[in-house]
């Protein structure tokens, strides 16, 4: 492996295997591994350095040396995520199954066939869509702000007398999954302990499986408690929704729900706490200068958004993308953090209604796109969340400084995933609110 500054990633000895061992999936000679310490210091050259070596389609090895294809170009991107038919997200089509083990660490995101929103494609993948979507669609935006508000103010309490604190561990991290337990009906008290079962859901080790396990009987006990007592809240709304759905099926959806806006929400948070923090462009906006909260946020999905590689899709059958021949089966992961720094869309981007600070131009794919993109009530939730939340921060604490040299900063050791390990900052103590004291 090089070194970080270089900006070459790990390349595989061995070739991209064809489905079922063969000859090379792929015309080129090595794999780039979705592994290394350049994917979570310097992506922006690390996906520099695939554009030149491969294109704008690469040919990836995902750990235990499975294959895959990483769409890294703007527009191979959209066309992807733009047909749903030739590449649905059904990972039942992945032709690699029979090699894959019962304990491999990406089982939990990369999922199994199951009757899940995120799990499902086409007609059944559409039936769960309407359904989640007409209960997020209900949350009223000014119910939403003031427990975020209400939930901020609690955290910030608990540190605020200190004058030093961790964003991340203290605010970024525990905030999103607590609006979020209380919007799908659990209880505050419950909150923690979700946000446990989520941190070790997320970090995708050993201990995956065991969380994706608790985090379903955290649902099922929450789904039967609303099925005896109806609530004001989006499980609630689910089981009032004219449709047949099972048990499994409502657990599933509502594991979907919350897992996909924690950690995303969070990492949004926190990479824009970063940008003000050691950006001198954005500094301003710690005291409500002329970049706003939201310009800043806007810019974290353009540059480093929290979702950097998305699995997945899988081709339906033989095709071509970007050069490559690509075979019925394969996975293909949406590099959506890459498609967003790809030069031929950004050199566009640039001379229209500009980005990196200059404007507010929302064309970046953080959310993906198409039928499968993050529903656009999920979208509106975690910006309410985020936003409300830096927003309250920083009127609470409007002198926060880094306490640690910007270049200290640790990120989440993840080609999937953009965020901070940790955010030390020191303020001046101010007192409790007095309501969560």
């Amino acid at each position: 492996m090089t070194t970080p500054a270089s900006g070459v990633p790990e390349r595989s000895s061995a070739p991209v295997s064809a489905p079922g061992g063969g000859c090379p999936a792929s015309a080129v000679a090595s794999a780039v591994r979705l592994s290394g310490s350049e994917f979570h210091t310097e992506p922006h050259l690390v996906y520099r350095a695939m554009r030149s070596e491969h294109g704008p389609v690469v040919p990836v090895e995902l750990p235990g040396g499975f294959p895959a294809w990483l769409v890294i170009g703007y527009r191979e991107l959209h066309q992807v995520t733009s047909d749903g038919e030739l590449f649905p997200r059904d990972v039942g089509l992945w032709n690699q199954w029979e090699h894959i083990p019962e304990d491999w660490p990406l089982l939990p995101m990369i999922g199994r066939p199951m009757p899940s929103i995120y799990f499902t494609a086409g007609a059944e993948h559409r039936r769960h869509a309407a359904m989640v979507g007409q209960a997020l669609e209900e949350v009223e935006p000014f119910e939403l702000r003031g427990d975020c508000e209400q939930l901020a103010d609690r955290l910030i309490d608990g540190f605020c007398e200190r004058g030093t604190a961790d964003l991340i561990a203290d605010f970024a991290v525990p905030l999103p999954v607590l609006v979020l337990a209380r919007l799908v009906g659990f209880p505050d008290e419950d909150g923690a302990r979700i946000a446990d079962v989520l941190r070790d859901l997320a970090d995708g080790g050993p201990g995956a499986q065991e969380a994706h396990l608790r985090f379903g009987e955290h649902m099922q006990r929450l789904l039967a408690a609303r099925q005896a007592v109806p609530g004001n809240d989006v499980t609630s709304r689910m089981l009032a929704y004219p449709g047949e759905f099972t048990d499994e099926e409502y657990v599933l959806d509502l594991m979907a729900i919350t897992a996909a806006g924690h950690l995303t929400t969070a990492d949004w948070i926190g990479n824009s706490l970063r940008l003000m923090l050691t950006d001198d462009q954005f500094a301003v906006a710690l005291s409500g200068g002329r970049h706003s909260a939201a310009e800043v946020m806007n810019e974290v999905l353009w540059e480093e958004g929290p979702t950097q590689i998305l699995a997945g899709r899988w081709a339906a059958r033989d095709t071509r993308l970007g050069g490559r021949s690509i075979r019925a089966g394969d996975m293909v992961l949406l590099g959506l953090g890459a498609a967003n720094t790809d030069p031929h869309i950004r050199q566009h981007l640039s001379t229209t209604a500009g980005i990196s600070g200059q404007g507010g131009n929302s064309a970046h794919l953080a959310f993906s796109h198409g039928e499968y993109r993050c529903p656009f009530p999920a979208q509106e939730i975690a910006e309410i969340i985020a936003r409300t939340g830096i927003e309250v921060l920083l009127d609470r604490l409007p002198d926060l400084e880094l306490s640690v040299p910007a270049q200290e900063l640790v990120r989440r050791q993840s080609a999937f995933l953009r965020g901070m390990t940790a955010l030390p900052v020191r303020f001046t103590p101010v007192r409790p609110t007095g309501e969560f004291a």
